[in-house]
């Protein structure tokens, strides 16, 4: 089955997720995070991206990002790769890959999709059972947007400026949203979007999503008549 084609326009967020490859580990000490942190804040710069939302985990990344450029993100996670798969080989003594080969991504919706999946990634270590608050794991956006520290890479959203006038006022607000913890459904919902490569969102932005790349955003009803049309998608 041809893969779905990514989908990435400028000005449009999107969640992306790199993981290593058969799951192994990608980060082995805190050396390995600040070197994968300092490479990203340089391809965000380089690539005309602004990065939003992020969380390094052992041996995956989420990050949540806006493209201001045809092809930033894809450029973006090749400048990073190339240097830091470069870095873990040489300081470990390995060969070969060290990701998978394609990242998996999803166009988001902002207004209440965007701060969704924002939560989202930064609850990644409280899932896991790494801590049991967010503010307890370091590499992860939370503590800017949760308590105003301002990391040189990070750009905060639009949705997430709204919060409030004032960046303690906003802080605040954002700290209340994410003790809610969000639903099942939430969950979900940004799952199944990153692992299909849909976008996530209302029907009403799918559709506009459809018109404005000709890919579709849904699901065809497997049948008799198009079981055939859906082995070519």
């Amino acid at each position: 089955m041809p893969r779905r084609p990514r989908l990435c326009p400028p000005g449009l967020p999107v969640h992306v997720v790199q993981r290593g490859n058969n799951r192994q580990a990608i980060f082995a000490s805190e050396s390995d995070l600040k070197a994968f942190s300092t490479w990203l804040r340089e391809a965000g710069d380089k690539h005309r991206l602004e990065i939003h939302a992020w969380v390094f985990m052992t041996n995956h990344v989420h990050l949540l990002m806006t493209p201001l450029a045809t092809g930033s993100v894809s450029s973006c996670m090749q400048f990073v790769g190339r240097h830091y798969v470069r870095y873990f080989n040489r300081r470990y003594e390995r060969s070969g890959t060290l990701f998978e080969g394609r990242f998996k991504s999803s166009i988001v919706q902002s207004s209440r999709y965007f701060l969704a999946c924002q939560r989202y990634i930064e609850l990644n270590p409280v899932r896991a059972g790494m801590v049991s608050d967010p503010a307890g794991y370091t590499w992860s956006s939370y503590r800017a947007h949760a308590f105003s520290r301002k990391p040189k890479m990070w750009t905060p959203h639009a949705e997430y400026l709204a919060l409030g006038i004032s960046q303690t006022a906003r802080a605040s607000t954002y700290r209340r949203f994410v003790a809610e913890m969000p639903s099942d459904q939430s969950v979900k919902d940004i799952r199944k979007a990153l692992n299909t490569g849909l976008a996530l969102g209302s029907r009403r932005f799918k559709r506009q999503i459809e018109a404005l790349t000709g890919v579709r955003q849904h699901h065809r009803k497997r049948g008799p008549r198009n079981a055939a049309a859906g082995s070519r998608d």
